[in-house]
C-alpha cells in the first residue's frame, strides 16, 4: 500500500502535539518582566520538547521519502511511535512545571527512551520491508545515532535521581546529537 495516508496522518498528529505543548504555556497576569521569572523553566522545557518534534518530525519525513510502500506491521509501528510522541506535551508541562524535579526529568527520558525505541523499530520494518539494499537501509547503515541516543536516554534516566541537571543534560546532548543536519538519506537519495 502506498505511504501517503502515514505520513499525512502523522503529519497531523505532530501538528497537533506541537499546538498542544503551546496551549499550554500559560500567559503571565502581571506586565513586569519579573514574572517571567517563573516561567523560565516551562519554557526551557518547551524548548527542548520543541526541537525534539521537529527532529522527529524531519527525520520521519526524510525517513518515508527514502521509501515507496508500507505494509500493516509499519502502519502499526508508525502509532506507536506517535503514541510516544503524543505524550511529550504531559511531561514537558511536568517537568517544567515542577523546575526539573527528579521524578519528572526520569519520566522526560522514559518517553523519550520510548520513542527513540519506537522509530529504531519503525525503522527496521521500513528496511525489512524495502530490503537491505533499499535507498533506506544504505543510508542508515548500523545507526550509530539511534543506539547512541538510546544508551544516553537509558543513562539519563537513573542519573536523573542522582542529580537532575545530569539526566535532563543528556537530553539536551541527544538533542544536539540530532540538531545538526543528518544527511545521509539525502545524499544516498540524490547520487
Amino acid at each position: 500500500m502506498g505511504k501517503g495516508r502515514l505520513e499525512a496522518f502523522s503529519d497531523g498528529v505532530i501538528a497537533i502535539i506541537i499546538t498542544i505543548m503551546v496551549l499550554e504555556l500559560k500567559v503571565p497576569h502581571q506586565t513586569d518582566v519579573a514574572a517571567l521569572t517563573p516561567l523560565i523553566p516551562i519554557f526551557v522545557s518547551y524548548v527542548l520538547s520543541f526541537v525534539y518534534i521537529g527532529i522527529y518530525w524531519n527525520n520521519h519525513h526524510h525517513m518515508l521519502h527514502a521509501v515507496q510502500q508500507v505494509n500493516g506491521r509499519i502502519l502499526w509501528l508508525n502509532l506507536h511511535l506517535l503514541f510516544w510522541l503524543s505524550l511529550i506535551p504531559f511531561v514537558t508541562g511536568w517537568m517544567g512545571e515542577n523546575s526539573f524535579a527528579a521524578w519528572p526529568v526520569a519520566v522526560y527520558g522514559t518517553v523519550f527512551l520510548m520513542a527513540g525505541f519506537a522509530y529504531y523499530l519503525l525503522t527496521r520494518a521500513l528496511i525489512r520491508h524495502h530490503g537491505r539494499e533499499s535507498a533506506l537501509a544504505r543510508a542508515v547503515g548500523s545507526d550509530v545515532k539511534a543506539r547512541t541516543s538510546l544508551v544516553l536516554y537509558g543513562l539519563g534516566i537513573p542519573l536523573s535521581f542522582v542529580n537532575r541537571w545530569v539526566g535532563f543534560g543528556l537530553y539536551v546532548v541527544v538533542a544536539v546529537i540530532w540538531f545538526i543536519p543528518d544527511r545521509r538519506i539525502e545524499r544516498v537519495l540524490t547520487s
